[in-house]
């Protein structure tokens, strides 16, 4: 889980006591393109750019729908760092895409394959006696034939585009180089409202030359921390790495319950001697239960928790993947207002911090690995998709928000090899690995001779487009009850769904639009969301529905909708500055929050006279007024939909308004519309 920053509050994913962690962001330089001789310390890097890290490359081009750079770039820094007797130095980067080498005064400590995870080095060693060093990065984003991913609806870029940590240890210390992880995984064993079972599994390393006794302890504190539960018990460390687990029993656990009520307990682990810390590792334990019935849907501890959400790419405008922590908490905000209960972080492992704002919301999430459309059948590819699980699992295993680990997105949408060695080998790998999650995937392709495969799963989603790319929205009906069994256990959830919209391209009576076309208007999305998540709705045997997509992405391939460079079919613009109609649709359905909202707002300049006025909304009833004469009341809208069909605008400027109450609260809106009569 997530390293914090030195100078950070000790409040959020992973806090240490016997630890300094210095953020290294400023004071590099970059350069695309190979380099000779670039990780030396006298090499010149004087021309090169000044950057801060998180930073990436590709995006400025593939955002505007053009060719981007795939190929290696390097980083350089100078490196403080004095050697210190009973310390240890460590090096962690929380993601470089996609392979990255990393070199200390000249001599290379080592290679990460894969893009999203994070990794580190021990540079205790390899560090110079005066303090002053040469870090070098070399940093690649070309397409490797073992690296997924190998295909995809998106742009992979390049860079150290998250933060990277210079982290100083003692000598006995939990590891910091078993895929990236923190060193400890507190596993649910077995929950219930009545009791909690926890199995703590430490991976523990030791430099020192005397092999001291030390207290291993675990323990549970509760938000008000107070001590609940801890158990300890003595070991002596040897210099090869050593795993060691303890147990712990809690009573009457306060559960982890979502959106609801997402508790947080603090689970600590500490080693120490002689009464003194040595190393401590502190992170959020939300303790909670639960199942998929494949008649009733999902179950979240014991009671019906329908999981209704989105999809997410770590992109954002001017950005690229370098994206802050403040931009993440502002796409959680956002998920918290629609009403959200999960979201699938597709289609690779996402930041560590962005899981553990999901933690704090109460907001479930599907994480994934990057196998996307295509896989190979060789060992090569295998080991690399299979390090890359071991580091999403490893790294994220202790956020209660992960429900599943998703080994796959829509193997056979483009050339493939037979997946069937491949979704064995990862599905017995993760359950190794946690035994106590699910597996899923989300598929596209129905193919008779993948039915086995689809059904090692735990369980099993399908992204499924009516409305867009599979004939009308009503298709959706046929669709979920042809794949309700297509899973091991029966049940299936909706991993993708929807409709492309440009906010600056509207239709009365919308049709459904050619899909690469330039022509995009935002009601046929409206028109797709409301079908298909009728129909979705009825039917509890799905689990779980997640919009494609939350937020519009950058795909550099993609000239349609009349914005190059961009996948539309996002409730939010890539700028997170409007939400589109679809996103209150979704808001009114979804959320506790008091919702009245006047579709087609941007729909200023009309042709024609006669319109239907549509509003989402809440309320028990909508008024809507045109030019201050009221048209009436609407009770009981469907799926909080309120129509007031044939409404005849006035030359020139009309003004709308609706008027609700919901909750005791007095709503309001209003748009203007501009009708031509020339």
């Amino acid at each position: 889980m997530r390293i914090i920053a030195f100078a950070a509050v000790l409040a959020l994913s992973l806090n240490t006591f016997a630890r300094e962690n210095r953020l290294l962001d400023a004071g590099w330089k970059f350069n695309p393109g190979e380099h000779t001789n670039a990780a030396a310390a006298d090499f010149n890097d004087t021309s090169w750019q000044a950057v801060s890290v998180p930073h990436c490359w590709g995006w400025q081009d593939a955002q505007q729908g053009k060719s981007y750079y795939r190929g290696p770039g390097w980083y350089r820094r100078e490196l403080d760092a004095t050697p210190e007797n009973g310390k240890r130095f460590f090096l962690r980067f929380e993601a470089a895409s996609l392979v990255a080498e990393v070199y200390l005064n000249g001599k290379l400590l080592g290679e990460h394959r894969g893009g999203f995870g994070a990794f580190g080095f021990e540079i205790t060693t390899q560090l110079n006696a005066s303090g002053k060093n040469l870090l070098a990065v070399r940093v690649s984003n070309e397409k490797f034939p073992d690296v997924a991913p190998l295909g995809g609806d998106f742009s992979v870029y390049g860079g150290l585009y998250r933060p990277v940590h210079l982290i100083v240890t003692s000598e006995e210390h939990f590891a910091l180089t078993d895929h990236g992880s923190p060193g400890v995984a507190w596993l649910q064993t077995s929950v219930s409202a009545k009791q909690a079972e926890l199995d703590i599994n430490a991976n523990l390393s030791s430099a020192a030359k005397n092999h001291r006794p030390l207290q291993f302890t675990a323990k549970v504190m509760d938000a008000d921390g107070k001590t609940v539960a801890a158990e300890s018990r003595e070991i002596t460390l040897s210099s090869a790495p050593a795993n060691q687990s303890l147990h712990i029993t809690l009573a009457n656990p306060h559960l982890w319950n979502g959106r609801k009520d997402p508790y947080l307990y603090r689970a600590i682990v500490e080693l120490s001697a002689d009464g003194q810390i040595v190393d401590s590792v502190e992170q959020p334990l939300g303790l909670r239960f639960y199942r998929v019935d494949p008649e009733l849907g999902f179950f979240l501890n014991g009671q019906p928790y329908h999981l209704h959400g989105v999809n997410r790419h770590q992109d954002m405008q001017d950005k690229g993947w370098a994206i802050s922590e403040t931009d993440m908490e502002r796409d959680v905000t956002l998920l918290k207002e629609i009403g959200a209960t999960v979201i699938r972080c597709c289609h690779y492992q996402h930041s560590d911090y962005f899981y553990s704002l999901c933690d704090r919301a109460g907001i479930l999430v599907w994480a994934e690995i990057p196998q996307v459309n295509t896989v190979r059948e060789n060992s090569e590819f295998l080991a690399t998709s299979s390090s890359q699980l071991r580091d999403l699992i490893r790294q994220n295993i202790n956020h209660p928000a992960i429900f599943a680990w998703s080994l796959f997105n829509e193997i056979g949408n483009g050339s493939t090899d037979d997946p069937h060695t491949n979704i064995a080998a990862l599905n017995l790998l993760a359950h190794q690995e946690d035994p106590t999650r699910p597996t899923i995937a989300a598929a596209s392709v129905e193919k008779k001779a993948w039915a086995d495969a689809y059904r090692t799963l735990d369980l099993l989603a399908w992204n499924v487009y009516p409305g867009w790319y599979g004939g009308p929205p009503t298709n959706m009906a046929g669709l979920l009850n042809r794949h309700r069994d297509s899973s091991q256990h029966g049940g299936i959830a909706i991993s993708e769904y929807g409709a492309g919209a440009n906010i600056a391209q509207h239709e009365d009576n919308p049709q459904r639009p050619k899909t690469t076309g330039q022509w995009h208007p935002e009601e046929w999305q409206n028109v797709v969301h409301e079908i298909t998540w009728a129909q979705m709705k009825a039917r509890p045997f799905v689990w779980g529905t997640f919009v494609w997509n939350m937020f519009d992405f950058a795909v550099d391939t993609r000239h349609e909708g009349g914005i190059p460079g961009r996948n539309t079919k996002g409730l939010v613009t890539y700028d997170r500055q409007t939400k589109k109609d679809s996103f209150y649709f979704y808001k009114a359905n979804w959320s506790d929050e008091s919702v009245l909202h006047l579709t087609s707002r941007r729909f200023t300049e009309r042709t024609n006279a006669v319109t239907e006025v549509k509003i989402y909304a809440n309320a028990e009833k909508v008024e809507l007024s045109l030019n201050g004469v009221s048209l009436g009341e609407k009770q009981d809208g469907t799926n909080g939909i309120f129509r007031w069909p044939g409404v005849k605008l006035a030359p020139g400027t009309n003004h709308v308004e609706a008027r609700a109450k919901h909750n005791g609260q007095e709503l309001h809106d209003e748009c203007v519309w501009n009708l031509k009569t020339d």
